[in-house]
C-alpha cells in the first residue's frame, strides 16, 4: 500500500498524522537517555529479542490460522493442503518480537482537570504510539488486541495505529480486548482502570493462559490522585449520566483516597498473579518519563 505525495501531505495534517508526529518526537528523545543507561546498542531497540538479527533463533514455533493483514507469502501451503483452512508457519523469534496494544478510549479517559493538562486518553494514546514507534524501529511487530489490526512491522503500521487512536469509544469504561492474542507474545494495556474490575481480570487471565507477559499502565489526572476539592462541589461523569453534589467535598477525600489505594493494590496483585508489570503515570508528569518507564517495563523479564 502506498500514498501519493498529496495523500501523504493530507495525512500529516490530519489528527492521525499529528499524533504520529508527537509520538515520534517523544520517542526521539529516548536514545540519549538509554545510551547513558547502557541499554541501547546503536539504535532504539526493545529487549534482547529486538536486538536479534533476522534468522537468529529461527526455530519452528507453531502453525496458526491466517489472520487479516498476513501476506500470501507467509502461508505454509504444505500444512494448508491438509484441510480447508490456510495456516501460517510461525518461528520462535517472530513470536518474541510481537507486541499487542490496548488503549482505553472510553468516556472516563476524556477527562482533564485543567486546560493546561492533556486529557488522560491523549496521554495514553501518545505513550502507546510512541512505544510502538520504538518497537517498530527495533524490528518488532506491533498491533492491537482483538484482531482488528494484527501485529505487523513498518511505518505504515504506525500510521494505522495512529488512525485507530483517533476513534473514541462510546462506553464510559471501555473493557479491555483479549481476543486474538498470539501465545507467548507481549502486551501493553493503558487505561485509568477505574471501571468494572471483572473485565480486566478476565483479560489478564486469558493473556496469562496464553503465556503472554505484559505491562499495565494506569494513567491518571493529578486531581484524581490528590482530590483537591472542598466546599460545595458537583461531581459528574464524562457522559453526565452519573452525578453527585455535596456541600462539603473535603469530607469525601479520605474515603476516596482509600478506595483509590484499594484499586491500585488490586491492580498490582492482579499483575503479580499474571506475571505482568504495573505502573502509574500522571498527566502532569513528562511524557518522556512515562515512555522511558514503559521501555524498561516491556523489556523486563517476568
Amino acid at each position: 500500500m502506498s500514498f501519493s505525495a498529496t495523500s501523504r501531505s493530507q495525512a500529516a495534517r490530519g489528527p492521525a498524522g499529528q499524533m504520529r508526529t508527537r509520538a515520534e518526537e517523544a520517542a526521539s528523545v529516548l536514545p540519549p537517555l538509554l545510551v547513558q543507561a547502557q541499554q541501547l546498542a546503536g539504535a532504539v531497540l526493545l529487549g534482547d529479542h529486538g536486538r536479534r538479527r533476522a534468522g537468529v533463533g529461527d526455530d519452528f514455533w507453531q502453525y496458526r490460522p491466517v489472520q487479516q493483514g498476513d501476506s500470501r507469502r507467509m502461508i505454509d501451503h504444505r500444512r494448508s493442503a491438509r484441510g480447508d483452512q490456510q495456516f501460517v508457519r510461525e518461528r520462535e523469534w517472530q513470536i518474541a518480537q510481537t507486541v499487542h496494544l490496548w488503549v482505553d478510549q472510553g468516556g472516563s479517559m476524556r477527562f482533564a482537570s485543567d486546560a493546561n493538562l492533556p486529557r488522560k486518553v491523549d496521554r495514553a494514546r501518545l505513550l502507546a504510539l510512541a512505544s510502538a514507534v520504538l518497537m517498530v524501529r527495533g524490528g518488532e511487530r506491533v498491533g492491537l488486541t482483538g484482531g482488528l489490526l494484527p501485529p505487523r512491522r513498518g511505518n505504515m503500521q504506525i500510521l494505522r495505529l495512529a488512525e485507530h487512536f483517533t476513534k473514541d469509544d462510546t462506553a464510559a469504561y471501555a473493557p479491555p480486548e483479549h481476543r486474538a492474542l498470539i501465545p507467548h507474545a507481549r502486551a501493553l494495556f493503558v487505561s485509568d482502570f477505574l471501571g468494572p474490575f471483572e473485565e480486566l481480570e478476565l483479560a489478564l487471565s486469558k493473556a496469562a493462559d496464553r503465556g503472554l507477559r505484559g505491562v499495565l499502565l494506569q494513567v491518571l489526572d493529578p486531581s484524581e490522585e490528590s482530590f483537591p476539592f472542598a466546599g460545595r462541589t458537583k461531581f459528574e461523569s464524562m457522559g453526565a449520566d452519573v452525578s453527585h453534589e455535596t456541600l462539603k467535598a473535603s469530607a469525601l477525600r479520605d474515603r476516596y483516597l482509600d478506595r483509590l489505594a484499594e484499586r491500585r493494590d488490586a491492580l498490582d496483585q492482579l499483575c503479580r498473579a499474571a506475571g505482568w508489570s504495573f505502573g502509574v503515570h500522571h498527566c502532569g508528569d513528562s511524557a518522556q518519563a512515562g515512555l522511558l518507564w514503559l521501555y524498561h517495563a516491556l523489556e523486563r523479564r517476568p
